[in-house]
């Protein structure tokens, strides 16, 4: 009697498998096919693809490698800097000499230095991914921002350069240096310029066509000049401006950088919520984390800075309020980005997770302006 419904599932499970080979078949074609050609070509031939073959698979490892393994990462790093330990603001001096300005010393930046750190850690500790070869290739010609694979790290660095960037304008613009009348820092304003090339550079282009010094260059050499700046200031000889208004304008423009952030984790969420297959999502995600995470260090530093305004102005708890934030929003390390529904059962919303926690520590930030703006 079960004798017709094990022959049908015997038929069914028969097809399925025939299915799977007729897959693997075409998936396989084109390899045996290649295999066939290459042993029938003479040697040279052989030796040259061969060569260009291990080199792309060596490209391939090191890609996987680069992509896959965050040297480094630690959202408490900024435990490591003990800046409470400082007690003294940026450019306070804190010693003198008898009578030779050599023997003085003066309280360095720590914005300056974690701003150097971040993109040290971006591109020496790390690879800069963005402007590998095989990223910009892409997979099979489609960019990797487009795929749920390769591409988390590289969000993740543009997240954390995008901070930097606008931590180096501010202080060649206004931090390091007294009001908008005296001269802008050699430094800073070499660090600010190459910050802000771009971020996709190999060795060699097309528009324009030929050699090309790569991004990571610029963005190494922007490390030597900010640190090449806190050792002058730590030396006195050059200046940091730590007034409230400029720690007021500083933290505005933040704002101002994660609030935009926030609308762009807005539209995808509302636009796009396809749950584990919005292949957009991780990228949006891994962003704005690197935001987060050089922004949490970044205000570490300026709360060191500009320690005797914060006395001043009565800043500290407001000041904790935000660093328990950025530690709440830092905790959040999904291992696949989801962008469910709002109002969904199933599927989690990664992304409005993560505009949430943004707004709460951009909120503290308009706190903390509003008070200094008192």
């Amino acid at each position: 009697m079960l004798d017709p419904i094990v022959n049908f599932f015997t038929w069914v499970f028969q097809w399925i498998g025939r299915g799977i080979g007729v897959v693997i078949g075409v998936i396989l074609w084109p390899f045996m096919w290649a295999g066939r050609w290459y042993a029938q070509r003479g040697w040279i031939l052989k030796a040259v693809l061969g060569l260009a073959l291990l080199v792309l698979i060596g490209l391939y490892a090191n890609f996987f490698y680069a992509t896959q393994w965050w040297n480094n990462f630690n959202p408490n790093y900024v435990d490591n800097y003990t800046f409470e330990k400082r007690n003294i603001s940026a450019g306070e001096q804190t010693a003198a000499g008898a009578g030779t300005d050599t023997a003085r010393t003066c309280g360095n930046s720590g914005i300056a230095q974690v701003a150097a750190d971040l993109t040290d850690f971006n591109v020496n500790q790390n690879a800069w991914v963005s402007s590998m070869i095989l990223y910009k290739l892409g997979l099979f010609g489609i960019s990797w921002d487009h795929t749920p694979f390769m591409d988390n790290k590289a969000s993740f660095q543009r997240g954390i350069n995008q901070a930097v960037r606008r931590t180096a304008t501010e202080l060649a613009d206004n931090l390091g240096r007294v009001r908008t009348t005296s001269q802008i820092d050699a430094d800073l304003q070499d660090a600010r310029g190459n910050l802000q090339f771009d971020e996709y550079t190999w060795y060699f282009g097309i528009s324009p066509f030929g050699p090309k010094t790569p991004t990571p260059s610029y963005y190494r050499d922007a490390v030597r000049k900010l640190r090449s700046f806190n050792a002058r200031l730590a030396l006195c000889q050059t200046t940091f401006d730590a007034r409230a208004d400029n720690l007021k304008q500083y933290i505005d423009r933040i704002a101002s950088d994660i609030g935009s952030t926030s609308a762009i984790l807005k539209e995808r969420a509302e636009n796009h919520n396809n749950g584990w297959f919005d292949t957009r999502a991780d990228d949006r995600f891994w962003f704005a984390y690197g935001q987060l995470y050089a922004y949490y260090g970044l205000m570490k530093g300026a709360e060191a800075d500009f320690e005797d305004v914060i006395k001043e102005k009565h800043l500290q708890n407001l000041w904790d309020t935000m660093d328990s934030q950025f530690v709440s929003a830092l905790r959040i390390q999904p291992f696949i980005i989801a962008n469910g529904r709002e109002d969904g059962w199933l599927l989690p919303t990664h992304l409005t997770t993560m505009g949430f926690y943004i707004l709460r520590v951009r909120s503290n930030m308009v706190e903390i302006s509003n008070v200094l703006s008192q």
